[in-house]
């Protein structure tokens, strides 16, 4: 194979080398979208579709009556708990003193685990992401806070105040845009001479000829049947704030930087 220099970036590359079409991608990781695991009405909306989120941040808040009275709930289990904490506490401390029989001690000490062990609105509360410590200091929330999972960018967002949504309905997804991917089309001939690890210098559409650098990380396993295709992942170094997923790419292997 004869060698050439790329006269933009002085980078060398077999002059047959293939080149790989593909796009740019987040990693699963990195890409959250927002399932509700208690449906309701968009009562508020906090962000833009682009807009930048920090984790943990409210993106919107649900109104859903069952909301309310599963804290209601919670509240009246944690209260009856408390008392049945300290009426096992005072019958341990009568028993120990033999002024009471270890039966009624027992039998309290039953009455307070079977209670707490039955109290499953607080799991259902920290799936929905609810506090009970602050719900028992602040009272009880009025609207479900839907936040976000991780850091980054809210898109695939089909909200609007008022709609409704179910259980199990995306909302909107969340999107890190540090750790961009390629993801670029081999086919199997070009399988041997592909490793993990390989420098890719790769264009982006729309970008004119500005080189950037991307590194193999993973290759498929799977093989397309119809066209004969694989797909190979590789991760960007250094991206841009402009790059968005899904953008056409085309990259040419780096030989500068393979042993």
């Amino acid at each position: 194979d004869s060698m050439v220099v790329d006269g933009m970036s002085g980078a060398t590359q077999v002059a047959n080398a293939p080149s790989f079409n593909g796009v740019l991608m987040i990693p699963p990781q990195k890409h959250a979208t927002i399932t509700l695991s208690m449906g309701g009405a968009v009562h508020s909306v906090s962000f833009l579709p682009g807009s930048y989120v920090q984790k943990g941040q409210v993106i919107l808040t649900l109104e859903n009556p069952d909301f309310i009275t599963l804290q209601q709930t919670w509240l009246d289990a944690a209260a009856q708990i408390e008392f049945l904490e300290k009426e096992y506490a005072r019958q341990k401390n009568l028993a120990s003193h033999e002024a009471a029989s270890q039966k009624q001690m027992q039998q309290s000490k039953s009455e307070y685990l079977s209670m707490k062990s039955l109290d499953a609105s607080a799991a259902q509360l920290k799936i929905l992401g609810m506090d009970t410590h602050h719900l028992q200091t602040q009272g009880i929330h009025p609207y479900l806070e839907i936040k976000a999972p991780l850091s980054g960018y809210v898109t695939n967002m089909n909200v609007n105040l008022g709609k409704y949504f179910n259980v199990g309905e995306p909302v909107c997804d969340v999107i890190d845009k540090h750790s961009l991917m390629l993801q670029l089309t081999a086919y199997e001939k070009d399988l041997d001479d592909l490793k993990v690890g390989d420098h890719f210098e790769f264009h982006v559409n729309g970008m004119g000829n500005q080189n950037f650098e991307a590194v193999l990380v993973s290759i498929d396993q799977m093989v397309d049947s119809t066209n004969r295709s694989i797909k190979v992942y590789a991760r960007v170094l250094n991206p841009l704030k402009d790059f968005r997923p899904g953008m056409y790419v085309s990259a040419l292997p780096n030989l500068d930087f393979d042993a």
